[in-house]
């Protein structure tokens, strides 16, 4: 079983909901990724959605697109992120880990290169944001020959057979994109959401993790009671960035801020729409 199922696995015995927080590596600095990725965890993350930098994000809004122009300051390439991730697996060999980013950096080291390392690594996940699943085919095979699971993003304005293509392409989760636009949008709505919801549960088993304009608990525990995970994202980063912090006060923000989601979602009820 991989680290993602076996989350996913927990959590559903335990009545529980994922808390799945995004940062991008090298964001403030190099040197603050692992120890933010361990304040993560501290605080109750589930699972870490790592950003690979890219000069051109853009399914990205301006918090996470400024996020990547300070990692890509540092020269932070894919190779180094790689490097992050096997760090924090020197003392955290439970947590999953899936990288979000872009296919170019990908193309550059080679489909089966990036497989194996990232599998060296121990990475778990990869979402390709812009890798439609009618092209991935040869990305997906060389990540499933290293036990990584390929996911995929869903919108609200997916029809309805490439919502049942995706469910087929992915493994590990879905990520359903609550709101339309870029990431750091607003505006929820948790009828129209629901629907969106229940009709992808018609095509899948896989857990769903809804992400997009998840900004505070409020907003967390409306969308902890369709979905399986709730992708804080946005909200975080914008958090890390209010101010320059040395590394201690930059781990203790991460640790304050996530522990706000961890406890409303604990205290919430979590049998209310969710399928998993």
């Amino acid at each position: 079983m991989s680290r993602i199922d076996a989350c996913f696995s927990l959590l559903r015995g335990a009545s529980r909901k994922a808390l799945v927080p995004f940062i991008t590596a090298g964001d403030p600095a190099p040197a603050y990724t692992v120890p933010l990725m361990h304040a993560l965890v501290q605080a109750g993350a589930d699972l870490i959605e790592l950003g690979v930098p890219f000069s051109d994000p853009m399914a990205d809004g301006p918090v996470i697109q400024r996020a990547s122009e300070r990692a890509l300051r540092y020269d932070v390439s894919l190779g180094d992120v790689l490097d992050m991730v096997k760090a924090f697996r020197e003392a955290n060999t439970s947590t999953p880990v899936v990288l979000m980013g872009y296919l170019n950096p990908l193309e550059i080291m080679g489909y089966q290169a990036f497989a194996q390392e990232a599998h060296s690594a121990g990475v778990d996940g990869v979402l390709t944001v812009d890798l439609p699943p009618e092209e991935a085919a040869e990305l997906s095979a060389a990540l499933r020959r290293y036990h990584i699971d390929p996911v995929f993003l869903i919108a609200p304005t997916t029809s309805d057979e490439r919502k049942l293509r995706i469910c087929r392409a992915a493994s590990g989760f879905l990520y359903y994109v609550s709101l339309k636009g870029v990431t750091g949008s607003d505006k929820l709505e948790s009828s129209a959401l629901s629907a969106q919801i229940e009709k992808i549960r018609q095509s899948t088993d896989l857990p769903i993790a809804i992400g997009f304009g998840i900004k505070d608990a409020r907003s967390a525990i409306q969308v902890a009671a369709l979905g399986d995970a709730v992708v804080v994202g946005s909200a975080l980063v914008a958090k890390l960035a209010e101010r320059e912090m040395d590394l201690e006060h930059c781990a203790d923000e991460a640790r304050s801020f996530l522990k706000d989601f961890r406890r409303a979602l604990d205290s919430s009820p979590s049998d209310v729409g969710g399928g998993q």
